[in-house]
């Protein structure tokens, strides 16, 4: 059964020249790239703030494998840990040399950069549907509490996580089959825990990254992870399992915590995976969405019995949304390999360089030899569609580089090459994909990224 629907007027609301749809570490930073670069930038999204995974979802550690060796591109990602540091929202995180940031705090911080930058802001509105001239993308339509509404621009930005725009404009993609995609999670934090008693039973007991490899997991390393400190949780959820606190087919709840707060908050409680998720199938979000809160509670309840410190646990807030780590890609002008990915892959296009850091699939190798890859302009370039660059998780790339490329700060070096390079192409008047890379580059460096 189908309905028709009737043919219809859309008001032109808005006219830029960078239009970044999706403000998550790649959108934000694309809008602050571009804006600086000196051109008109607006930014959509569909929720109520700025910040994507880590406001809305409640990712918090932005850097968690920075170690002493670890080499970064610096650039916009590190002025989110900067500049949440001055406003008092971060903290040390438990594990590295970085700052965790607060979900909640972030979003005045991701207000202040969107004021100062003076991006056009446009919150609460849901992409709908490219406006298509032939094969160019020149804008897109929303849908909000305004009904429809076109916004017209010189070029577009997918940092929808999903490419959502690159594949309903009719770019190639590829989405992972639902059995082999990340699991998604639910993050939480917690209240009411006795910091002094869980932190000496953390210190008494560490655990190590070695331990990430039980039960359900096995996680390959490349050996120097394996004696290193991880917050990892997993011997209450066993115990709560035995005694039947939790039900026994629920034993992937285990994982890592955050930061401990002095008053009591255990923050980032990244606990929760579901296998089987489909990040572009609301239905399938809604059964997750529900099923990860049920699962929270059994986390919480566990560590109210087995862990020190925890009695008096109580839950304090989840994130806004479920969070989503593998859907959609493009096929991109080139497509990041894991040989790029494990052997610090070189590129003449290099918008920015990146961590040997991979986390996903199995694998986790953590970068504490100064080893790093550059990460390609073309990455981001989808094929059959003109005007737009897709940044994020969603850009060309296989298993293991979608490993290394979807973390945060990754998504924040892709994005600001993204907004530099759409800023660079509306002034001149030309196509992304003949673009001077070198005047990329060059205005790269003048925002202090760190390319090759």
């Amino acid at each position: 059964m189908h309905i028709t629907e009737p043919e219809r007027e859309i008001t032109v609301i808005h006219k830029t020249n960078v239009l970044v749809v999706g403000s998550g570490p790649a959108g934000l930073a694309a809008a602050l790239g571009a804006a600086r670069a000196g051109v008109q930038v607006t930014l959509v999204e569909r929720f109520g703030c700025f910040g994507g995974n880590i406001t809305v979802v409640g990712v918090e550690g932005f850097a968690w494998y920075r170690h002493p060796e670890t080499v970064e591109a610096g650039g916009i990602g590190w002025e989110f840990e900067k500049r949440a540091k001055e406003m008092g929202a971060a903290v040390p995180e438990s594990q590295s040399l970085s700052y965790e940031l607060d979900s909640e705090g972030f979003k005045l911080v991701a207000d202040a950069l969107v004021e100062e930058a003076g991006i056009h802001p446009m919150l609460h509105r849901q992409f709908v549907a490219p406006i298509m001239e032939g094969t160019r993308i020149t804008g897109i339509i929303t849908e909000s509490k305004a009904g429809r509404e076109a916004i017209l621009a010189d070029c577009v930005i997918d940092a929808t996580g999903d490419a959502d725009i690159a594949h309903r404009a009719g770019a190639p993609c590829v989405k992972t089959p639902i059995e082999q995609m990340q699991a998604a999670s639910v993050m939480f934090h917690v209240a009411g825990i006795n910091k002094q008693r869980f932190m000496d039973d953390v210190n008494e007991n560490p655990n190590t990254y070695a331990d990430w490899s039980t039960g359900e997991w096995q996680v390959e390393t490349s050996g120097k992870e394996d004696d290193m400190f991880s917050p990892f949780l997993k011997k209450p959820f066993e115990k709560a399992i035995k005694d039947g606190i939790i039900p026994p087919h629920l034993n992937t709840i285990s994982g890592t915590w955050g930061a401990v707060h002095d008053t009591g908050e255990m923050t980032y409680m990244n606990l929760v995976h579901m296998a089987g998720c489909d990040g572009t199938d609301p239905d399938s979000l809604t059964k997750f969405e529900i099923e990860g809160r049920k699962q929270a509670i059994h986390a919480i309840n566990a560590l109210r019995q087995y862990a020190p410190g925890c009695d008096k646990i109580r839950l304090r807030n989840f994130g806004m949304s479920i969070g989503i780590r593998d859907t959609r890609k493009i096929d991109a002008v080139y497509n990041f390999t894991e040989e790029d990915t494990r052997n610090q892959g070189r590129f003449e296009d290099s918008v920015g360089i990146y961590p040997e850091f991979i986390d996903g699939y199995g694998i986790l190798i953590l970068p504490t030899t100064g080893r790093y890859m550059q990460m390609p302009y073309r990455c981001m370039l989808p094929k059959g569609v003109q005007g737009l660059l897709v940044a994020g998780r969603a850009i060309g790339g296989d298993a293991v580089a979608h490993a290394a490329t979807r973390n945060m700060a990754c998504c924040a070096v892709l994005g600001q090459g993204a907004g530099i390079a759409a800023a660079l192409a509306s002034k001149a008047k030309t196509a992304l994909d003949v673009l001077k890379i070198k005047d990329v580059q060059a205005e790269l460096i003048r925002q202090g990224v760190r390319i090759f």
